[in-house]
């Protein structure tokens, strides 16, 4: 019996392996065999004082470094020569292998304020589904996300739909992404963006990209 959780600044991630733990819809995602799946709030986390195997993120206690848990969740799905990044709600991360072997590695750690929390935050004060969002040829340069900010409001007082000026915002943060992770070819995504179809679309105009979800993490922490 085992749990294990990459428990980031948003939401958390759970494995648990013949275990069973009194987390209920809607954070049960799915199952596979006898692993079981859940993503919750991360301060929905602590209170259900798990008995925890092996985690990463932002928890303290019984932490694994982040990377080394995506390059492990990682490296049986990849390509022999490939590029995984983790674009997450404070932060992005990524890992380049060449022949199955560690090549190349970064983590921007000093400002994620262009990546998901922004999003989410954007999304909720102009009452956004993040489906309604839809790819925009055009983009914000987002050097910051203070700026960004501005862009958005700017447009918007110029009678910009609120999902236009968002999509522009969210195509700004793949190119940086994408640029961040030294512009590959072939980019294998893991993380919550990987369900912002916007985000990904956006993503595509620079390189191909495979979804490895938001789970990889914890699949590495299972392999370490």
């Amino acid at each position: 019996m085992a749990i294990f959780v990459d428990a980031g600044t948003t939401y958390s991630k759970i494995i648990t392996i013949d275990e069973e733990v009194k987390i209920l819809l809607p954070y049960f995602h799915h199952e596979n065999g006898n692993k079981k799946y859940y993503i919750l709030p991360s301060k929905s986390l602590r209170p259900l004082n798990l008995n925890i195997t092996r985690a990463c993120g932002h928890m303290g206690g019984v932490c694994e470094n982040e990377i080394v848990a995506m390059s492990k969740g990682a490296l049986n799905i990849v390509d022999r020569n490939s590029t995984i990044l983790d674009l997450g709600s404070r932060d992005a991360k990524w890992i380049r292998f060449k022949d199955k072997k560690f090549a190349d590695m970064d983590w921007n750690t000093s400002c994620a304020s262009s990546t998901g929390a922004t999003v989410e935050m954007l999304l909720k004060f102009y009452d956004i589904n993040v489906a309604d969002l839809k790819f925009n040829s055009e983009k914000y340069i987002v050097n910051c996300g203070i700026f960004g900010l501005e862009k958005i409001m700017d447009d918007i007082a110029s009678d910009t739909s609120p999902n236009e000026a968002v999509s522009k915002f969210v195509h700004g943060i793949a190119y940086n992404a994408w640029s961040f992770a030294k512009k590959p070819d072939k980019l294998y995504l893991s993380g919550g963006f990987c369900n912002n179809k916007c985000l990904v679309d956006s993503l595509k105009k620079y390189c191909e990209v495979i979804l490895l979800g938001q789970f990889i993490l914890c699949e590495g922490l299972i392999n370490e």
